[in-house]
């Protein structure tokens, strides 16, 4: 029987399965694993007839997303008509509330109120933190400081 088969796909190439049609006119195949004529095994694929042949002809969305997903592997069985027309119906609905709802932040005056200004007040280490006025006097230790001069306190050893 496998000698049969081999002959047929040497003769009539690859046998694959029509699992289905999209509302475009895709047909889609599955491709069952087989043997080659030198015993090696070829993996089962998934692939598609597109009914635009030329690439440079090819649409973001000819292609449904069920059915793209189906030949990626990311589902196992192949999507039926009724799954394919519920969700375009979802799409659309959800394609209509968010033009509703772009169309009523544009109508709303003040819908988004803009920010108001923050005063600037300096970072709590600096000197004038919390100073309504900054006053003129240097407030630098640069002149009163003698390198050696400050030793740390000794730590108690009482335990």
């Amino acid at each position: 029987m496998d000698k049969l088969r081999i002959f047929l796909q040497r003769t009539l190439g690859r046998v694959r399965h029509h699992v289905g049609t999209d509302q475009f006119g895709n047909k889609y195949y599955y491709i069952p694993e087989q043997a080659t004529s030198t015993g090696q095994r070829t993996r089962a694929r998934r692939t598609v007839d597109c009914v635009n042949k030329k690439e440079f002809e090819y649409e973001l969305g000819n292609i449904p997303t069920e059915w793209e997903a189906w030949i990626r592997g990311k589902r196992k069985d192949p999507p039926t008509i009724e799954e394919i027309l519920k969700n375009e119906k979802v799409r659309e609905e959800m394609k209509m509330k968010c033009k509703e709802a772009s169309q009523d932040s544009e109508n709303k005056v003040g819908a988004l109120d803009p920010p108001e200004k923050t005063q600037v007040k300096g970072h709590a280490s600096a000197n004038v933190f919390g100073r309504t006025t900054i006053s003129e006097e240097p407030t630098s230790t640069g002149n009163t400081f003698t390198p050696g001069s400050w030793s740390p306190g000794q730590k108690d050893q009482k335990k």
